[in-house]
């Protein structure tokens, strides 16, 4: 840290500096997924996902698909992943980046973001060994819906502080927090609507005539015959 000294005043803490540094990606998918999911108070659809509102976040994200109830596979993921495993991630578990000791406590983790729709904050830790130094990480999973409307997709963010070192990294779990995300919470009263609400028309389509019950007047002709015998 840096800073005139003396009293303490003034002075910046670099470790803190690089902290929020290194959060920053997980900060902004979860705000993004929530601003999502605010727009109709439920989880997000994969396809409402534009990497253009991540793109800060990118090298870091990943999406994935769930294969069995406690299982997901990576479809696309950036390009910090595929460094930690020293190889293209794209297609693998997610599970592949774990040390098989993690692996039922991460399966655990996954078959609640199916099951309930939760969110998944972990702290993370790589083995170390010849070559492999201290790696430590966060990572975020964060629950999606297919366009059918079924939990089976998932987004995330994992970051590390450390030197990669000797590749692949697999990381044992230190710490692990689930929640409930907003569509697992108990719903809101629905308002009651005292008046019928307008019908919105989509940019093509035509107003609906108006249903007259009266019945309608004959009209005249606007054509009349004349016979004349003169």
């Amino acid at each position: 840290m840096f800073g005139k000294g003396g009293n303490g005043q003034g002075i910046v803490s670099m470790t803190d500096r690089e902290k929020q540094k290194r959060m920053a990606p997980l900060r902004l998918l979860e705000s993004y997924w929530q601003g999502l999911s605010g727009q109709n108070g439920e989880v997000p659809l994969r396809s409402q996902i534009d990497p253009r509102g991540i793109e800060s976040a990118l090298e870091f994200a990943f999406l994935g698909e769930r294969i069995a109830p406690s299982l997901a596979k990576l479809r696309v993921a950036g390009t910090h992943l595929n460094d930690l495993m020293g190889m293209e991630t794209g297609g693998m578990p997610l599970s592949a980046l774990f040390t098989p000791e993690a692996r039922d406590r991460l399966g655990d983790a996954l078959s609640r973001v199916f099951s309930e729709g939760a969110v998944v904050r972990m702290d993370i830790a790589a083995e170390e060994g010849f070559g492999k130094s201290a790696l430590e990480g966060h990572l975020l999973i964060l629950p999606l819906r297919s366009d059918m409307g079924d939990m089976t997709r998932l987004i995330g963010v994992l970051v590390t502080t450390g030197r990669i070192g000797r590749t692949p990294r697999r990381f044992t779990i230190t710490s692990c927090e689930v929640e409930p995300a907003l569509s697992a919470r108990a719903p809101e009263a629905a308002p009651v609507l005292t008046a019928p609400l307008p019908k919105r028309l989509s940019e093509l389509s035509e107003p609906d005539a108006a249903f007259d019950h009266q019945p309608r007047k004959a009209r005249h002709p606007h054509l009349r015959l004349i016979v004349s015998n003169d």
